[in-house]
């Protein structure tokens, strides 16, 4: 059977350049890099060069790079050590409702000792309006962070505006741009943004291995302790081999990004199309225009979303109705909530994710059993039997008891 791996916004397949540059630093260049002999030495130029090619693919100073573990940890790095080093200005954050994860549970994790936080809606797009943050912020605020793309919907933020507002108010501004860095063209400077957030398995580099921007004069604090590591900002012998891949993911995709973005816009729209104009009762979620070049997010009313992706895995198609890091959870999408679906419509999402593998033969072969299994599962839906007048006798009984005439 084909498989075809439509799930690029949960994790990415490993570039064989970068696995092949990973493996290497694992059998030959071995060295801790804090230590001065020559073994040492060897690391600590590999690091450095891998910091120059992730800040060339932000249009930052390699200065301004500290390797982490992930996106997780650079979002608790950033909201953590930018609260904790500026708790004498204020105790008010400021972010929104459909952040990933790391950044509400961490912004939680705050309140409870003792800082404020203002979670700004947003509208039936995802989308954050700049003057609620305008009327949110005050002169205690002394973070905001907004997301720059978003993980289900793919909806892209306006970070640069909010940034900008963030600046004139004296406070910081932090972006999760996990979704968005090499995925789409991504300049720290045109966006004015303080700090930001990076992963690198979302963009053909190796799991276990991020980065976090921080702005030079930034005030922010550690919140992991141990030896000077990264400059005192992050202790822990770093990864070299995940860092090296790291880099060599970050330089791929500096160069493939103009041509990946216009394959999968192509691909993208193709999918959305043909769905809309050929399955009833389905909704896009998120901006039509301003969203991640890969992304899909639909809701498929009368059809429930763990369905509907055990049906597509049966057919070799691997999809999502969320955050991965969400999956094993019952609860409907909060992002899908926060925009406005209600219980039901947000159960019955699903989210496409497109890499750069993927081909136009396989959009038409999802686009040929998607119908299928749509109409399958509905079939045994009371509710679309009551809902659908047009709907075959043979398939659901006018009654709404699922039995067949």
């Amino acid at each position: 059977m084909e498989r075809i791996y439509f799930d690029h916004g949960a994790t990415t397949k490993t570039d064989e350049t970068v696995a092949k540059a990973v493996i290497e630093m694992m059998l030959e260049n071995y060295g801790n890099p804090s230590s001065i002999h020559s073994f040492g030495r060897n690391a600590r130029k590999v690091i450095e060069g891998a910091r120059e090619k992730v800040a060339a693919l932000i249009n930052a100073l390699p200065a301004e790079i500290y390797f982490t573990s992930g996106g997780t940890e650079a979002d608790n790095l950033a909201i953590k050590g930018i609260a904790l080093a500026n708790q004498k200005k204020g105790h008010h954050i400021i972010t929104s409702a459909v952040e990933h994860h790391a950044i509400l549970h961490t912004c939680e994790y705050l309140e409870k000792k003792g800082f404020t936080v203002t979670y700004l809606p947003v509208d039936k797009y995802g989308l954050v309006d700049p003057e609620t943050l305008r009327q949110a912020i005050n002169n205690k605020t002394i973070l905001v962070s907004i997301m720059m793309a978003n993980n289900e919907v793919g909806t892209i933020q306006p970070i640069k505006e909010l940034a900008a507002i963030a600046k004139e108010a004296g406070a910081y501004f932090h972006t999760d741009a996990v979704q968005a860095v090499g995925n789409i063209g991504v300049d720290v400077k045109e966006l004015g943004v303080d700090a930001l957030s990076l992963s690198g398995h979302k963009f053909y580099g190796p799991k276990g291995i991020g980065a976090l921007y921080i702005r030079k004069g930034v005030k922010i604090s550690p919140i992991q302790h141990g030896g000077g590591h990264e400059r005192k900002l992050r202790a822990g012998t770093e990864n070299v081999p995940g860092i090296v891949g790291l880099g060599v993911a970050a330089e791929v995709a500096q160069r493939d990004i103009p041509v990946k973005v216009e394959r999968l816009l192509q691909l993208r729209q193709k999918l959305i199309t043909s769905i809309l104009k050929n399955i009833d009762h389905v909704q896009l979620n998120g901006h039509p225009e301003k969203r991640l070049p890969g992304n899909v997010n639909l809701s498929f009313e009368f059809v429930e979303g763990e369905s509907l992706l055990l049906n597509l895995d049966l057919k070799g198609i691997a999809a999502s109705s969320g955050s991965a890091c969400t999956s094993g959870s019952l609860d409907p999408s909060h992002v899908l909530l926060a925009m406005g679906l209600s219980h039901e419509t947000a159960h019955g999402s699903l989210r496409l994710t497109l890499g750069r593998a993927n081909t136009e033969q396989e959009v038409d072969y999802f686009l040929e059993v998607i119908p299928i299994i749509i109409n399958r599962l509905r079939a045994m839906s009371p509710l679309y039997g009551c809902s659908n007048q047009s709907i075959r006798r043979s398939e659901v009984c006018e009654n709404c008891h699922g039995d067949n005439e």
